[in-house]
Parts: structure tokens; sequence; C-alpha cells
């Protein structure tokens, strides 16, 4: 395998809206994060992962994206971040952000372009249906919501106002890989990719026999097609580094995504331990490792987490969070850095920070 800098990284995740407040607003903003880059430098970090601070109605924290080059106004403006860029490379670190590309918001202009009638042009650019199947989405009890206006179905994965977009659709694409480019132009250094193995969906959406597992929303035929054209259009043009949120997949899944040799993904997150681990289970966590060191050895590169913004605090879920918080978090702490794969520290988690339960 090739040496790498992002092979010998540690990334830390920024969840800016609830990081550092500057104007008073109850919410953390791009500033905010600006002002804590002494502090993040001196943690030995060497990449910032930001979640998203595109333009969105904020029905799902941003990943509900309204305006794919724009920015939010609870994080501040495009000269904010740029000067956060430029303060982030200053220090020797880099800067990757999050790319939602499996959906949008339905405030998205193409979104209302594509509803407004059965023969606009960008119709095709999500997926409408005249009758649905039993498919269950993340968020609601079925993929698909009925549009009064236009007398079809759309398609969504996750709540009713993120409509999933048609990757079938070479113009979608064209798109998509231009507002890459967009980034990557300014000096971004990668992506996260946001369910990324859910582009590409079952022809025909048959009924599913089980419904408890939607397995069926993801890895499904012509998805390693997309990141490959991805590959080829955007991303080999840049040195630059991405990661896959990648659900549902076992290490044999895995190295379709990130092998080498394959040109696709330099490495994911698969959910084998925040997801399907619902105590600490110390004997599974270790057969869980194994199977994934063996399953990428020599072939792909590995990710390690042991929570983020979509999972509980890890001193709390795992950990001791009253009587022996220090040393539980030093505990993690030392495992997560310790064992094979690029580690990433999810805000908080250097001071052991924990979590809350709401009634």
């Amino acid at each position: 395998m090739k040496k790498t800098w992002w092979k010998e990284a540690v990334v830390y995740q920024i969840y800016w809206r609830s990081f550092h407040d500057t104007d008073g607003d109850g919410y953390g903003d791009l500033q905010g994060v600006i002002e804590k880059l002494d502090y993040i430098k001196e943690l030995g970090i060497d990449v910032i992962w930001l979640n998203p601070f595109y333009d969105s109605p904020d029905v799902d924290n941003g990943y509900d994206i309204a305006d794919y080059q724009g920015v939010m106004k609870k994080a501040g403006t495009m000269e904010t971040f740029d000067r956060l860029l430029d303060e982030v490379h200053k220090r020797g670190m880099k800067l990757i952000m999050d790319l939602v590309v499996n959906h949008t918001s339905d405030l998205h202009p193409w979104f209302l372009e594509s509803r407004s009638s059965k023969d606009n042009p960008k119709r095709d650019y999500y997926i409408w249906e005249k009758r649905h199947n039993n498919w269950r989405s993340y968020f609601s009890p079925s993929t698909w919501e009925y549009d009064r206006q236009t007398g079809e179905y759309y398609f969504h994965s996750f709540a009713v106002e993120q409509p999933d977009l048609n990757w079938k659709n070479q113009n979608v694409r064209e798109e998509i890989y231009e507002m890459m480019h967009f980034w990557l132009k300014k000096g971004i250094d990668g992506f996260r990719m946001d369910v990324i193995n859910l582009l590409a969906k079952i022809d025909g959406f048959p009924d599913a026999n089980n419904l408890v597992d939607i397995s069926y929303l993801g890895n499904n035929p012509g998805i390693h097609e997309y990141l490959q054209e991805m590959h080829e259009k955007v991303l080999r043009h840049y040195d630059v580094f991405t990661v896959g949120e990648i659900p549902f997949v076992t290490p044999e899944d895995g190295v379709l995504y990130v092998g080498e040799q394959r040109k696709e993904l330099h490495t994911l997150f698969h959910f084998e331990v925040c997801d399907d681990m619902a105590s600490w289970d110390l004997i599974r966590f270790k057969e869980i490792q194994k199977r994934w060191y063996e399953g990428l050895w020599e072939k792909g590169w590995n990710s390690q987490f042991l929570n983020n913004h979509d999972h509980t605090r890890i001193v709390t879920r795992f950990g001791n969070d009253t009587t022996y918080r220090v040393e539980s978090a030093k505990c993690f702490a030392t495992l997560l850095h310790t064992l094979p794969g690029m580690p990433y520290v999810y805000q908080g988690e250097e001071i052991g920070m924990t979590g809350i339960r709401f009634e």
C-alpha cells in the first residue's frame, strides 16, 4: 500500500452548531471554530471534519441542503468560511467537509422545479413513481410521499423534506461534480460523504420481505460505477482525502469501496460498533475489530470512531460517566488511538464529555 498524508492523520469532528457561539444567538458558528483552532492544534489534530454549514431550512440539522454553494446564516458567511480555511492551513492542519448528495432539501431550486410539473426539465432530477412499495425510511414509516400537485409519489430515504436525488440522471451527476469542484478549488482537503452507499436504488422498487431490516436502501447495483465516475471526473485531480459513511457493510463489502486499486474512496465508516452494540461487549468488540483488520489488510484503510453527532457520548454509553468518568474517558481514548486505522475524535471527547438523557 502507498504511503499518504491521511493515513497518519488524527481527525477532529466539529459539529459547529454546538461547538462555540460567538454572537450569542444560541448556536455555534464558523467564527467560533476559528477562535478554537489553536486549542485544536494543541491536541495534535491533523484534520478537521466540519459538519454541514450549507444554506438549509435546518429540518435535519443542515443535512437538508437548499443551496450547495451557500452558507447558512446561523453559521456565518462565505467570507467567514474562507477565513476559517485559511487559518486552518496556516496552522498546518487540513479541513474536510460533509458531502451530502443522496438527497437535498425540498426547498432546493431543483426540487421546486421538479415538483412543479411532470414535464419540467428537472422532473427527472428526483425519483417519481405513480405507485409506491412498502419500503421504510430512516425517519418515517414510508420512503414515499404523495405530491398532490402532480399526483405522483417522490422517494425519500430520510425525512419527507429530504427527497432523494436520481443518480441515474447524468445531468444530476454533472451538477454534483461541478459543485464538488467549486469547494475543492477553494482549497478544502476532502469530503466526509454522507450515506454515500445509498445513491443507487434497486430497479423497480420491489416490496421488501423484512421491513425492519432497511439494508435494501444501500449497496445496490450501480453504486461502484457512480463512485468510480466521481473519482475519475473530480477526485483524482486533487490531493484530497475521502471517507464514506457506509451503513449495512461487511469487510467484504467495505474493501470494494476502499480498495486502493478500485479508485473509489480512501476509507469508510462502518457501524458495527456504534449501531450494533447496545452496551459494551468486549468479546464482540474484539471480534468486530479482528474481522475488519483482516478484511482490509494490505487492500484498504479503516477508520476508528466510538461516537459522533449521531451517537450517544462514549463515556455515557459504554463507560461510567459518574464515579469513573475520567478513567473511562482515558481508557477509551487509549483504545481509539491504538487501534489500526484513522482515529476520529468527536468534539468534547478529549475532555470526557458526557451524554445527556432527555425525557
